[in-house]
């Protein structure tokens, strides 16, 4: 079933064309990811369709009747309300209906009123919608409902717009970098959420895991091209570079006809026929054919570092707190050389407290940082370029000087780096101000790194990247022969360049682990399992008992000895299936009637484990004597 249908849209800012007469459906059921280059439109396309901004040609048709739920990168929220105030406030009738019960409740006098709050909520099943939309929020870190929308922090706003469009539940769900601002648990969640609920999606993402593991579609507008991917990532890549395979071969001939033409007509007469006319159009077509070229802009990253000395960083001792709020606690590290760390952690854990006073813009409480002489760190923040008013791509670059070292004594002019960055000769002479937020993330990255630092620090330095600027600033990683240490909720990024990470938990503990993100999700599902097995198996294995000492007079028949051992193992089933089955109440998305069912399973599951228990006990008490 169609839901929505592009046709022709086109989007310009003056001599800018982002795209032009561009068309695609969205179905129900479809988990559609928009892949495109930063500054090719594709935040300028989710605006359009959702509403938000219209188009210059063509339209945009929905199907009658149908609710669509837009997340933007910076949601639109009222300061004034608080978090559950902004949650009631969405217009979703079942949520009125729970807000009515609420107030019902508060008067338990009026009878008539409770009552039909009462019946309201059982005709709209508003009870398990309750316990889902509490559940959301709790998973999203929003529990402190009535604090005011214009105290949170552009984290929390986000994260509190994505619970709004997750509970409002709508036909079609438009979603700006849904995991910005969200830790890895919330991520993971999210995802299994989507992959559960049978809900319609458009989003635009880099998170290449979760592009793998949500999205059914992939959409790549290239060169104001679109080609449509029935997949997930890893389909994507595959059948892309099969596409440019394909078109270098198609360019290959397109050449050897275009010289073939070329030489007919610079051979031919004046006096054309219409075969030659209808000819010469084709000479037009296969021209230009022949003469397009692939922009693929890739960033190249060859700059020059500074010599990295014996003594890199050591942290002794190293505490620092807010208030009763412990972020490191007596803290011991010695970097080496070519370190590369990970820094993952729940928000407000100290991650960012801890590169703070790392490079020096906080001081700590406690302990002492010992930094060698040769260190130049080079911090790319979560906040960002500042720009100057008035100032240009260019002038940011030439604050740092006209002419930037590379490696093996070679320069380059910030011209020419500039352009190695992705910034045309006409783009460099743009305000900054203007630019959108994948341009000035790469413009801050520029900045960071032409300063040849040999200590190398990226806070976040995936959001608002497209995957072409991710993959090269991988790359480029990857042959960086500094120290790096890199936060990130990009999991897939954190695989591909880390070798080991400082896990942070909370109250100044910090978990050095020897691997990568996978390699420690690997590790704690590892040993989740064996915990509730050893648990399992502290609740069903009896007491070892010596037989030497028993009483030999009282024994178990043949019968009832092989019924012990049985029983044994029956038991030991029954509660692994237990445990199995009370983790399916975790599930986000049970109805009450799924969670009535389970229940009675559940009832039924204990009393089968109790009877059995029973029976193995009166069964051991013979055995014991």
């Amino acid at each position: 079933m169609n839901l929505l249908t592009v046709e022709n849209i086109s989007k310009s800012y003056g001599e800018l064309t982002l795209f032009s007469n561009i068309s695609f459906g969205i179905n129900k059921d479809q988990k559609i990811a928009l892949i495109a280059k930063n500054g090719s439109g594709k935040t300028s396309i989710l605006n359009i369709i959702s509403g938000k901004d219209t188009t210059e040609t063509g339209q945009i048709t929905k199907r009658k009747g149908i609710k669509v739920s837009f997340l933007e990168q910076e949601p639109d929220l009222n300061p004034n309300l608080t978090i559950e105030e902004t949650i009631f406030d969405s217009g979703n009738e079942i949520l009125e209906v729970i807000a009515r019960y609420e107030t019902a409740s508060q008067h338990p006098e009026d009878q008539e009123a409770y009552q039909k709050a009462f019946e309201a909520m059982e005709r709209y099943q508003a009870w398990d919608f309750e316990t889902q939309y509490k559940q959301i929020l709790f998973k999203l870190n929003l529990t402190e409902l009535q604090l005011k929308v214009k105290v949170l922090s552009g984290g929390q706003k986000k994260r509190l717009a994505l619970a709004n469009a997750l509970i409002n539940k709508p036909d079609l769900l438009i979603l700006d970098e849904p995991t910005n601002h969200l830790d890895l648990e919330m991520i993971e969640w999210l995802e299994v959420f989507f992959k559960k609920e049978n809900c319609t999606l458009f989003m635009v993402t880099h998170d290449r895991y979760f592009l793998e593991r949500v999205c059914n579609e992939i959409i790549e507008l290239d060169n104001n091209q679109l080609y449509s991917y029935k997949g997930n990532y890893s389909y994507y890549l595959e059948k892309r570079e099969a596409r440019l395979e394909r078109e270098a071969v198609e360019q290959h001939k397109d050449k050897i006809l275009f010289k073939k033409e070329l030489d007919w007509m610079r051979r031919q007469p004046k006096a054309r026929t219409t075969k030659s006319k209808s000819r010469i159009d084709d000479f037009h077509e296969i021209k230009s054919r022949a003469n397009k070229r692939r922009s693929e802009h890739e960033v190249q990253l060859e700059l020059n570092m500074e010599r990295l000395g014996s003594k890199i960083v050591e942290l002794h001792k190293v505490s620092k707190a807010y208030g009763d709020k412990a972020m490191l606690d007596q803290f011991d590290y010695s970097f080496s050389k070519g370190e590369r760390l990970g820094i993952i952690g729940k928000n407000g854990t100290g991650k960012s407290t801890f590169l703070n006073v790392l490079t020096g813009k906080e001081n700590i409480d406690a302990g002492k940082i010992v930094i060698g002489e040769t260190i130049k760190f080079g911090y790319y923040t979560q906040k960002g370029i500042v720009p100057k008013e008035g100032q240009k791509v260019i002038d940011a670059i030439r604050d740092y000087g006209d002419f930037i070292p590379l490696k093996k004594g070679r320069q380059i002019s910030a011209q020419q780096l500039l352009e190695r960055f992705l910034f045309d000769r006409k783009k460099q002479y743009d305000y900054i101000e203007k630019l959108s937020g994948g341009e000035r993330k790469r413009l801050y990255l520029c900045i960071v790194l032409i300063q040849n630092p040999n200590f190398l620090i990226l806070d976040e330095p995936t959001n608002d990247l497209d995957i072409v600027t991710l993959n090269v600033l991988e790359s480029f990683l990857l042959d960086f022969p500094g120290c790096l240490i890199v936060v990130s909720h990009d999991r897939y990024f954190m695989d591909k360049i880390v070798d080991h990470l400082f896990i942070f938990k909370g109250n100044g503990a910090i978990q050095d682990f020897p691997g990568n993100y996978s390699d420690y999700r690997a590790y704690e599902n590892s040993k989740l399992i064996e915990e509730r097995e050893l648990k399992t198996n502290e609740t069903t294995t009896p007491e070892k008992t010596n037989w030497k000492e028993k009483d030999d007079s009282k024994k178990l028949s043949y019968l009832e000895q092989k019924e012990y051992n049985k029983l044994e193992k029956e038991i030991h089933k029954l509660e692994i299936e237990k445990i199995a089955l009370q983790e399916k109440f975790t599930d986000d998305s049970l109805s009450g009637e799924e969670i009535n069912t389970l229940s009675i399973e559940l009832g039924e599951l204990e009393q089968t484990i109790e009877t059995k228990t029973e029976r193995w006990f009166e069964l051991g008490s013979i055995l014991e004597g």
